[in-house]
């Protein structure tokens, strides 16, 4: 029996203590928050033994074999060395870090200290992913040559979407889904990106565009929006027809349409606890092989979206005061 426990009491966390507790072999053993009464609320509601009024009073536990970080994306990388130094395997939400040097810094105390840490994109761990990628490959479409994918939510007044000093904007917490799709269907092989966005007031992306061209011709296009209700889907466009995916998060169904536009087969994702349970899956498999990185997000993948994500805030002008 492995022992989780999660840093930070907010929604996420709440989503993954469901997930653990419907899990076997597994179980929810702390929660941490910097207030020991929503600590103590979060324990009752989920059954968890423990509960700390501290992240460093967590990390000192010796009986924790995994620690999910549940924090904004502007807390990961102090959060990510905390646990690094404490002797924590970690599971870290995503956006990773807030940039591609923290991200840097933490894989490499990673694996100075042995300890298996990995980003917690789930989208990535999904069985869905995988059956995106055999479809496309068994050839019903034909060749693949372009796709499309949006997501966006009416999110622009949280605190950590509007502030620059929490990494706001669209892109690491919305924008990261349409582009981790466009990397698991087409991979990395990007000759050219074309992009725009709007930005708020405050200089994050409110909404943004990206085009990326890759090296054998393929195009995909992303739409990410924090100001707008915007669908969550993404279609995959050939030469004998296209695909619909429905869910960019949590891939819901395959929807498959031949050169007629008919629809011809339709797949639906496996049963699930939440989809958070792949995430977890993995990292333990990972940890029990003596693995310091989980094969469906490897360190250096996570490395390669933070590369592209600052070069599209560069792009930009965003820039967060910490990075100066």
């Amino acid at each position: 029996m492995k022992n989780i426990a999660i840093l930070g009491a907010g929604r996420i966390a709440k989503m993954m203590a469901q997930t653990v507790n419907g899990m076997k072999d597994v179980k929810l053993y702390g929660i941490a928050s910097r207030d020991i009464n929503r600590a103590e609320d979060f324990a009752r509601e989920f059954n968890i033994e423990h509960a700390y009024g501290s992240y460093e009073e967590m990390l000192k536990d010796p009986n924790i074999d995994l620690v999910y970080i549940a924090t904004p994306h502007s807390h990961h990388y102090e959060q990510a060395k905390l646990c690094l130094e404490n002797g924590k395997n970690v599971l870290c939400e995503k956006a990773f870090t807030a940039n591609k040097k923290q991200a840097e810094e933490v894989l490499s105390l990673a694996k100075e200290k042995g300890l298996l840490i990995t980003e917690a994109i789930w989208s990535r761990y999904m069985p869905m992913a995988q059956i995106i990628k055999e479809v496309m490959d068994s050839g019903i479409i034909g060749t693949p040559t372009s796709l499309i994918s949006t997501f966006g939510a009416l999110v622009s007044e949280k605190p950590r979407l509007k502030e620059p000093a929490l990494a706001g904007g669209a892109l690491l917490d919305l924008g990261i889904y349409p582009l981790t799709f466009a990397l698991i269907a087409f991979g990395n092989e990007i000759s050219d990106i074309k992009t725009s966005a709007v930005l708020s007031d405050a200089g994050v992306d409110e909404q943004h565009s990206i085009i990326l061209t890759y090296q054998d011709g393929k195009i995909a296009t992303l739409y990410s929006s924090m100001i707008s209700a915007m669908e969550s889907k993404a279609i995959v466009y050939g030469t004998k027809g296209y695909l619909k995916i429905q869910g960019m998060t949590n891939y819901e169904s395959i929807e498959v349409y031949n050169a007629s536009r008919e629809l011809i087969k339709t797949i639906e994702r496996p049963e699930q606890i939440t989809g958070y349970e792949y995430e977890v899956m993995a990292a333990l498999k990972a940890i029990e092989e003596g693995k310091l990185e989980c094969s469906q997000m490897p360190h250096m993948e996570t490395l390669r979206v933070m590369e592209l994500m600052d070069g599209l805030r560069a792009r930009w002008g965003v820039h967060y005061p910490f990075e100066s």
